[in-house]
């Protein structure tokens, strides 16, 4: 069984990974989708503005219907960088809607925003799954997440034994794997996980495809 790394900047194929590129739109990208590669594809609250949001929704709402295109995101809330909250939230919204019109999860990335993100899940009553990436918080906003129905994504941080990531390891099973744009393997990551959860590599592989099949069939 392959490692799947739900969200990676890195392209390119490696035996044995089944990795989902993240690209972000901007605004003049040509956009062509890397051949023979798995994508998730957004609007990221870092690159995004109002002033060139209808050009940019108009340019993800045609590739997202793209069979390579299996996640819209990373999209998702910055406190500390890029467009105003509300901005920010305008930008999100329509990229939620557009999830959910055309059966897609989401990959999100969020800082200093967590209240927001979950009032926003409620306020649109979004039905396709939602996945925090790079999570590391502590143990009680993620359970906090994960009873409002989140997924959470899981990185280089499970590698730090104290850190809240690898805490929340320990206790669900409702999460995902990725290198995002670390300098370490998806394997180091895969291996540290199951050390966690003092279980096989092959028993963390079947775990994380289980939760793969489950968020693409909703």
């Amino acid at each position: 069984m392959q490692f799947l790394d739900i969200h990676t900047h890195q392209e390119g194929r490696e035996d044995g990974v089944r990795r989902i590129l993240s690209l972000s739109l901007t605004r003049g990208m040509r956009v062509v989708l890397p051949e023979d590669q798995e994508l998730s594809l957004g609007l990221h609250p870092w690159f995004a503005t109002m002033e060139h949001l209808d050009e940019d929704y108009l340019k993800l709402a045609e590739t997202a219907k793209e069979t390579r295109v299996k996640l819209i995101g990373e999209c998702g809330l910055d406190r500390l960088k890029g467009e105003s909250l509300e901005n920010q939230l305008i930008i999100l919204r329509k990229q939620l809607r557009l999830a959910n019109e055309i059966h897609k999860p989401v990959i999100l990335h969020c800082v200093r925003c967590f209240d927001e993100l979950m009032s926003l899940q409620k306020e649109m009553k979004v039905s396709v799954p939602l996945i925090v990436h790079g999570f590391n918080k502590d143990e009680e906003l993620g359970q906090k997440l994960l009873d409002k129905g989140f997924y959470l994504s899981f990185g280089k941080a499970i590698l730090h034994a104290d850190s809240g990531a690898a805490d929340l390891v320990k206790h669900t099973d409702m999460f995902f794997l990725e290198t995002d744009a670390a300098d370490c393997s998806i394997q180091e990551i895969y291996q540290a996980a199951a050390n966690l959860k003092n279980t096989t590599l092959e028993e963390m592989k079947a775990l994380i495809f289980a939760n793969w099949k489950k968020i693409m069939l909703i």
